[in-house]
């Protein structure tokens, strides 16, 4: 039995940036917000920060500042993964050195490794480390996805944890379940699907949605874990609305363009994304209201 890293909501947290650089006194801003509202864990460096676009360096520097102003007060779990083994070993170590809680260890994206090929890579990464990981199966960005079977093999490696699942598809979730039992834990990374993840057998969320609403992607998770289950239902779909239009285009661009209506002062994606569409913009304001949000 593995025990969780976390449990509950943990944010992938976006990333501001100012001209070429990221914005500190912005993502404090943000930080602090998740932290004084109850988040569980913080994601960094991960998709939704657009770790994509910064070179290690830039990664090296705020993954060290989040563990710095995070103190203790939430885990720190650093994206640390690629489509370059050894480039991926080389941030999961440092990261490892200075004791982050945890890695989120993403596919490879664009080489589309077969599932011995992501075995293989995962357990290199792994056996550098021993920081407990996370594998990120997104396999509609990654163009590979992580079978079931594939899972049971990665849940024998001591220190692959977790598994965030981000397909979309109930059914494999059910499976990994099946297969891993207690050897993986199971974290959403859909915000749409927290409930039905938890419902069988997840240990809560790597989200989105708590960048913007940190306290209530926690209450969620927290309601269903201690047995409020149709509380804890009806908050998800309450806010389906909202999860709909943080991904109306392609994640983060709408959260930062919630972020800044918020006034979070997040500036625009790093190219090659670009700022929202003007009226899927007034879509996401209109949303952003109804929660209360503005």
């Amino acid at each position: 039995m593995k025990k969780e890293i976390f449990k509950g909501a943990g944010t992938a947290i976006s990333t501001p940036f100012e001209g070429d650089e990221v914005n500190y006194k912005a993502y404090d801003r943000l930080l602090d917000y998740q932290l004084d509202n109850d988040i569980d864990a913080i994601i960094v460096c991960g998709t939704t920060g657009e770790s994509a676009t910064m070179d290690s360096d830039e990664k090296k520097r705020l993954i060290e500042h989040t563990l710095e102003k995070v103190d203790g007060r939430a885990k720190v779990i650093a994206g640390t993964g690629g489509n370059n083994t050894k480039e991926a070993i080389a941030m999961s170590k440092f990261a490892d050195s200075i004791e982050v809680d945890g890695l989120l260890v993403v596919t490879p994206y664009y080489n589309k490794a077969t599932q011995d090929g992501l075995v293989k890579h995962y357990k290199l990464i792994a056996d550098s480390v021993n920081t407990p990981i996370i594998a990120y199966n997104v396999p509609s960005r990654t163009g590979v996805n992580i079978t079931p079977e594939t899972c049971m093999k990665l849940s024998e490696i001591p220190n692959i944890n977790a598994i965030k699942e981000a397909s979309g598809n109930i059914s494999q979730v059910a499976k990994i379940a099946a297969l891993c039992g207690d050897d993986l834990n199971i974290y959403s990374g859909n915000d749409d699907q927290i409930i039905p993840v938890l419902a069988l057998g997840g240990k809560g969320v790597i989200s989105v949605l708590s960048n913007v609403m940190p306290f209530y992607t926690h209450q969620m998770v927290m309601e269903y874990l201690d047995g409020h289950i149709d509380s804890a239902r009806q908050m998800q779909l309450d806010v389906l609305d909202l999860c709909e239009a943080l991904f109306s285009e392609v994640n983060p661009i709408p959260v930062k363009e919630a972020l800044n209506q918020m006034g979070f002062d997040f500036g625009e994606p790093r190219m090659p994304l670009t700022p929202m569409s003007r009226d899927k913009a007034k879509v996401l304001t209109k949303s952003l209201q109804n929660h209360h949000l503005l």
